[in-house]
């Protein structure tokens, strides 16, 4: 790593010296949109399903912006649905109320009425995305945002031609009652029809004989194209290939990494990452695929979930009987490998000097250790009940064996904000989130993984509901430990903060160990994110800066995860300065009055 440093120092200051440069020729402009949410059929696989998009598009439209722009979105609710939109990524500094947390910045917009979301995006540039944050409706809602340097230079050879790479899933299923079964449990019988890429099944997926389309990327021999990859995915991490292509990771959540060559990517839901392809290839036609990972048995299996484009060169020679045949196939990683993963994103690190480093490698203010499993609780709010599967017990997932409840009368920032919040007259009462489980045990024992009557699990089921938030003072550091558990699976956990970003320090498997793993942390060059991938059975340590005053939901981006409540809300206090406050919610904010059960 010590010889690489110079390299990446480099990268960095140019990098900066050209934003500068180009900060004084340009001007920040306004970025606007009208999003109309609506449900309308879309034919897939011989049926016609009801969907719920924006603008009849699935996915949705993608928002560009330069670095410093104003974004306003107006969005129009003529679906049936109560909406929000969050801005996945986007910092929001100081607009706390445009962050689009269902129940925790605002009350979701009722069917029938607007909302208009104003943010700024300052400081950052690459790749985030937009999606739904009430209940599953993410699943069709969502869209790629793109946020541009100002001088129009990158740390790396600036690319030829951007192109969006959204991984997701075609659900024909009704998406509540998906949501309503997570919340009381969940089903396995709950799965997507097939995986996508671009909105595209591709073919192979058809019906009575008739395939599905593929996305097609044609491309032209030597030059580079980024690759904007965005897993919107409700339930599985990708594997993305392209056959006889290798890739350069430049970016990853909207933050520059020192550049790693790798022909296989891991994308993680609620993950974005840039890479960097040279179309130089045989002029051919070759397949892109986008492979869905998931933990070996016990745990419980779901079906094997694939899409694949195709990249098709310009050019193809007239006499290349091949290349008019079937694309060429890249050798895939099998489903239940979870160690490329793993590589994949330990190897990543970001650009040094960043102006937080000096913050996060002092003093640290603020320690957390977070287990992540799934428990139970009884039905029917009794203070007992059996439990290894007993129906009188209702599966849910935890933060230190805390289940989040979303508020139901007031967003939990607005009864911040006018003092409602566990007084005499509260409209949210919230609970502080443990510092650690209420038990230490072998979190990633796989004898947990089973739930059967009397089992190792059964002792360890017992977790309450409760609408969590850890306080924080403005400008604190923060040191969270997530780890992972085997509790009645052994799933990894892409975990998503909020309106910060966050220095991933390291990861590994097996239980953290804080005498030893501490020596392994890397505050010299560590990688920047939004969302990190907490390994299987492992573990992931990040810091950051509470520097944004507001109510930040922190969660798991698997959605039967959040639905089932592995979630809490990380609550910063305003600074002393005005700049540091804060301001008052927007006049038109929705009101939860009207709101539905």
């Amino acid at each position: 790593m010590s010889k690489m440093l110079p390299i990446a120092a480099a990268l960095f200051f140019f990098y900066a010296a050209v934003a500068l440069s180009g900060a004084a020729s340009s001007k920040a402009a306004m970025v606007e949109h009208t999003f109309v949410v609506k449900q309308v059929y879309m034919r897939h696989l011989c049926n016609d399903t009801l969907v719920t998009v924006v603008n009849g598009q699935f996915p949705g439209p993608p928002v560009e912006a330069t670095e410093g722009d104003t974004v306003v979105v107006h969005v129009v609710n003529e679906s049936p649905f109560e909406i929000t939109i969050h801005w996945h990524g986007v910092k929001q500094r100081l607009t706390c109320w445009a962050d689009g947390a269902g129940m925790i910045t605002q009350c979701p917009i009722q069917p029938n009425t607007t909302f208009t979301y104003r943010f700024n995006v300052d400081g950052q540039v690459g790749t985030l995305w937009w999606h739904a944050h009430v209940s599953i409706l993410r699943a069709t809602l969502h869209g790629i945002i793109v946020i541009r340097p100002k001088s129009s230079s990158y740390p790396f050879q600036k690319p030829h031609v951007d192109v969006p790479i959204i991984i997701a899933e075609w659900w024909q299923r009704d998406l509540m009652k998906v949501d309503k079964n997570f919340s009381m449990g969940g089903s396995f019988s709950d799965n997507p029809a097939a995986a996508t890429i671009n909105g595209k099944l591709s073919d192979l997926y058809n019906c009575s004989g008739v395939r599905e389309d593929n996305f097609v990327l044609n491309v032209e021999h030597g030059k580079t194209y980024m690759l904007r990859l965005v897993n919107a995915a409700l339930f599985s991490e990708y594997y993305f290939k392209v056959a006889d292509h290798k890739f350069t990771v430049v970016g990853s959540d909207a933050n520059y990494v020192r550049p790693y060559a790798t022909d296989v990517v891991a994308v993680a839901p609620g993950e974005t990452i840039d890479v960097l392809m040279v179309a130089d290839a045989p002029p051919c036609r070759y397949y892109m695929v986008a492979l869905a990972n998931q933990p070996p048995a016990p745990d419980p299996q779901i079906p094997v979930f694939m899409s694949r484009g195709i990249v098709q060169y310009r050019g193809i020679p007239l006499d290349a009987d091949k290349c008019r045949n079937e694309p060429l196939m890249p050798e895939m990683p099998d489903q239940h490998d979870t160690l490329t993963t793993f590589y994949f994103h330990g190897n990543l690190s970001g650009l040094p000097g960043h102006p937080l480093l000096p913050k996060i490698q002092g003093r640290v203010d603020e320690h957390l250790f977070i287990s992540l499993g799934k428990g139970s609780i009884c039905k029917g709010n009794k203070p007992s009940c059996r439990r290894g599967g007993n129906p009188e017990s209702i599966e849910v997932a935890y933060m230190n064996n805390v289940s989040f409840r979303l508020p139901e009368k007031m967003s939990l920032l607005e009864a911040r904000h006018y003092g409602k919040m566990n007084g005499a007259d509260a409209a949210v009462v919230v609970q502080d989130l443990p510092s650690r489980p209420p038990r230490a045990f072998n979190y990633t024992d796989p004898a947990l993984i089973p739930v059967v009557p009397g089992g190792e699990l059964e002792r360890l089921e017992a977790t309450r509901k409760a609408t969590t938030v850890r306080r924080f003072a403005h400008n604190a550091t923060v040191e969270v430990v997530f780890q992972s558990t085997s509790t009645m699976q052994s799933d990894s956990n892409p975990m998503h903060l909020h309106g910060h970003d966050f220095f991933v320090l390291a990861q590994g498997h097996g239980n953290y160990d804080p005498a030893k793993d501490v020596s392994s942390y890397n505050v010299v060059d560590p990688q920047m994110k939004n969302t990190v991938q907490v390994p299987r059975l492992g573990w992931a340590a990040i810091r950051f800066v509470a520097d944004n005053p507001g109510a930040w939901f922190m969660h798991c981006h698997f959605e039967f995860h959040i639905a089932m409540g592995m979630a809490t809300v990380i609550e910063v206090a305003n600074g002393p300065m005005l700049g540091d406050t804060l301001p008052p919610p927007p006049s038109d904010l929705p009101k939860c009055e009207n709101k539905k059960n």
